[in-house]
């Protein structure tokens, strides 16, 4: 009977997923912009004798090369010998540049190709994603083939999609010559991402939307927009909510590499499918939120193509989602990676009232919108969750002994978690639902004053809601009474500038204890103060 049950029970699931799966498929995804390239067809081959055998019967579709690394030239298609020079390949397809030598020696040439074939025993371009155009050939014939095969087709124009946005306002990498942030530059495969000083920089031609970048952006000031944020919760609400619908139980969320067939039809009807574009291009925000809208299981399906940069940080993803679902009380090993051959029952989460919140577009709201869900549904949560190193949610704590309120960290913080109180007496306040735990406050005051730490508050308004960290009475300038500094400033000040020669007498040291305007009026009048200026 339970038998029979259970086929019942499987029947009913895989027309559930097959509905719901269809369903998913049939969300429109937001069009983005396109990034184009341009191939004439100018191809480099690099390597030693087996370049010059290679490149003389590509010359019908191509226009090949040879950059000879060894050996003697042979008669052929267009050589250039390496004679002993390094060399350097950067750029893309349709625009690469290969340096031979060294920049401002007489021996010194720079080429300009389309495409590149490296016939080297180790490629010339060490990526864990190479860019487009690139191909690295150190096998036997038929690889060769494989790959003369793919790049006779690699002439004309092309497009693919710009598959991120950027919005600099928000980004945590620098302030005020003070750098933090550097996630999306450790672990981007393609090395797509630079540092321009206070803000990065995003080749569209080398990124490869393995989206790794966005997934480990604390402020989400790095967004993958094919799909969206928004679009991949869609196609999630969707795929759960028909498989519910049509009767489905118990869904296994697999997340997929795109073009990933190994689950194109799974043996369980309940475990439903989401491909997408590299299995790093979604993180946390979004795992939760699949738990939320009725998974009782998310397991990433790894295929052991990642690089190691991209794998430590799912991992850290992972163990951020975990710290925070074992602190709410739900099982261990809900969120999961797992070989295609490991894809059985682990734990699952109890069944749990739908949410019925959509995808914002913002990262950290549909993160939060994910975690207050979760917490609402749970009987055993603690008050927060600590977390680990590298976590995107935490505290600040202030000193108050060496806080003199000069705000600095106010000036550098990108989430607005640290702010200015409004009022008249000085006050330093923090929003934690704000914070990116970036470490640019700690790392910009004077004073050191300021620590963080990693965790999470599951009360929403306790999060939202501003906190005094630090507060003193203003200080008063002596000659107008207008209130302008803190006592601590003015103390630091005067201790500071004790020894300077322009603050010996006494009424050098009292201007320390007044306001702008009445300072410059007291400079203006003391001729030893403008004597001074002078000297100096």
């Amino acid at each position: 009977m339970n038998e029979t049950n259970n086929n019942t029970i499987q029947q009913i699931n895989h027309q559930a997923r097959r509905e719901a799966q269809a369903a998913m498929g049939r969300v429109r995804i937001e069009a983005t912009g396109l990034v184009n390239y341009q191939s004439r067809g100018r191809l480099a081959v690099i390597g030693d004798h087996r370049a010059m055998e290679v490149a003389p019967g590509l010359g019908d579709q191509l226009h090949p090369m040879v950059i000879l690394t060894a050996g003697a030239e042979e008669p052929g298609a267009p050589l250039v010998p390496l004679g002993g020079r390094a060399i350097e390949i950067d750029g893309y397809l349709g625009d690469f540049k290969i340096h031979l030598g060294e920049a401002g020696q007489a021996n010194y040439e720079l080429l300009a190709v389309d495409l590149v074939l490296d016939l080297s025993t180790e490629p010339l371009l060490d990526r864990a994603m190479t860019p487009p155009g690139y191909f690295h050939c150190a096998g036997d014939d038929a690889e060769l083939d494989q790959v003369i095969g793919a790049m006779g087709e690699m002439k004309g124009q092309f497009e693919k999609p710009r598959y991120f946005d950027y919005d600099p306002q928000i980004c945590a990498h620098g302030r005020s010559g003070k750098t933090a942030c550097s996630r999306c530059l450790d672990v981007c495969p393609a090395e797509a991402i630079s540092s321009l000083a206070e803000t990065i920089e995003v080749n569209a031609y080398l990124c490869q939307g393995g989206g790794a970048c966005a997934t480990v952006c604390p402020s989400g000031a790095i967004r993958y927009v094919y799909p969206s944020v928004k679009d991949t919760l869609e196609r999630l609400r969707k795929l759960l909510s028909v498989y519910r619908d049509a009767g489905g139980v118990d869904p296994l969320l697999l997340i997929t590499g795109e073009g990933d067939q190994s689950f194109a039809e799974p043996a369980m009807g309940n475990h439903l499918v989401m491909q997408v574009e590299e299995l790093a291009s979604v993180g946390l925000e979004v795992w939760l939120s699949a738990l939320a809208y009725g998974a009782r299981a998310v397991w990433l399906v790894d295929r052991q193509q990642m690089s190691a940069g991209v794998s430590d940080a799912l991992q850290q993803q992972l163990t951020t989602a975990e710290e925070i679902l074992t602190a709410m009380g739900y099982p261990a090993g809900v969120i999961r990676l797992v070989q295609p051959d490991q894809v059985e029952a682990h734990s699952q989460m109890p069944e749990l009232e739908t949410a019925g919140f959509s995808g914002l577009g913002d990262k950290r709201q549909t993160a939060y919108l994910a975690i207050d869900h979760l917490y609402s549904q749970s009987k055993q949560a603690e008050p927060m969750a600590s977390l680990s190193q590298g976590a995107p949610f935490g505290s600040v704590t202030v000193s108050s002994h060496a806080c003199t309120l000069c705000f600095s960290c106010v000036g550098v913080c990108p989430g607005k978690a640290l702010q200015s109180g409004s009022g008249e007496q000085p006050q330093l306040r923090f929003v934690e639902a704000n914070c990116l735990q970036c470490g640019l406050c700690t790392s910009t005051c004077p004073e050191d004053a300021i620590s963080i730490a990693p965790r999470l508050l599951f009360d929403a308004e306790s999060r939202k809601q501003p906190r005094t960290l630090h507060e003193e009475q203003p200080f008063h300038c002596v000659s107008c009474g207008k209130p302008f500094a803190t006592h601590s400033v003015i103390e630091k000040m005067r201790s500071r500038l004790s020894d300077h020669y322009m603050f010996q007498n006494e009424r050098a040291i009292r201007r320390l204890s007044l306001c702008d305007e009445c300072r410059v009026v007291d400079i203006a009048q003391d001729p030893d103060a403008m004597d001074g200026q002078i000297r100096q």
